[in-house]
């Protein structure tokens, strides 16, 4: 039933281990001018700021090229993406990282290809040379209302148009993988026939298993790319409810 199924990820600390934003301010000696900056600007401005730092200092666009490919892949994760892939699921990324960042690390690690889709923070290189991240939500504009998310991104919405394309193409059941804070409003709007998997101790599992009676979709929790890589592939393996009613109400019909 791998043909019936979306399946949507995170990136930061659920496709990656760690966090892209991090890596670059980490490996590239920003750390002290984040912290100065960090209560002043949200997140997505600071980020952008970071690479004006960058820019000023000489620093390429192949620079941090070069940063982001030297971002650890776990071997379990990349072979559940190739797997997922291959059994017909359509794979989608809902990241409140970058597109740049994304791009670079996936395609460094082979499985760019595998994804339909990434709904992410745009990114540009202007005509300067210097790598810019715009807002996913345009910040100039009505404001997206959603409480549980960060100005620029509600994760929540973007689900709304992958259910709206899920029940126009016929596809059956979105299994979601996430980890963060922002992965909780995108979590509620799941369905029965659905699964989330939180990463372990981390803010989406505390936000479920704080208020289990809100979550409608299914529960997988797993804690290393070993872990994921079972549990989805079992989950993409497994026969949706109202399929396995329909295939026997035609068996006793025959």
């Amino acid at each position: 039933m791998a043909g019936d199924t979306v399946v949507v990820f995170d990136f930061d600390r659920t496709i990656i281990d760690g966090d892209s934003d991090n890596r670059v301010i980490t490996e590239m000696g920003l750390t002290g001018l984040f912290n100065k900056l960090r209560s002043n600007l949200p997140w997505n401005s600071l980020m952008d700021r970071m690479l004006e730092e960058l820019h000023s200092q000489g620093k390429t666009v192949k620079d941090i090229t070069e940063c982001l490919k030297g971002t650890p892949l776990d071997q379990h994760i990349i072979a559940a993406i190739k797997a997922a892939h291959a059994l017909g699921c359509e794979l989608r990324i809902i990241s409140d990282a970058n597109l740049f960042y994304i791009e670079t690390i996936l395609e460094h690690h082979g499985v760019w290809g595998c994804f339909s889709r990434i709904d992410t923070n745009p990114s540009f290189v202007n005509e300067e040379g210097q790598l810019r991240i715009l807002p996913f939500h345009d910040l100039s504009s009505t404001p997206h209302g959603c409480k549980l998310c960060p100005p620029n991104m509600c994760k929540g919405l973007v689900i709304d148009q992958i259910q709206a394309s899920v029940s126009d193409s016929g596809k059956k059941r979105i299994i979601y993988l996430g980890d963060g804070n922002g992965d909780y409003c995108p979590t509620l709007k799941l369905g029965e026939n659905d699964f989330v998997m939180p990463r372990k101790n981390y803010p989406l599992w505390k936000h479920i298993h704080g208020k289990p009676k809100l979550i409608k979709a299914k529960v997988h929790e797993w804690s290393t790319g070993e872990e994921l890589e079972r549990i989805l592939l079992h989950l993409i393996d497994t026969v949706p409810i109202q399929d396995k009613i329909s295939s026997s109400n035609t068996s006793r019909s025959n």
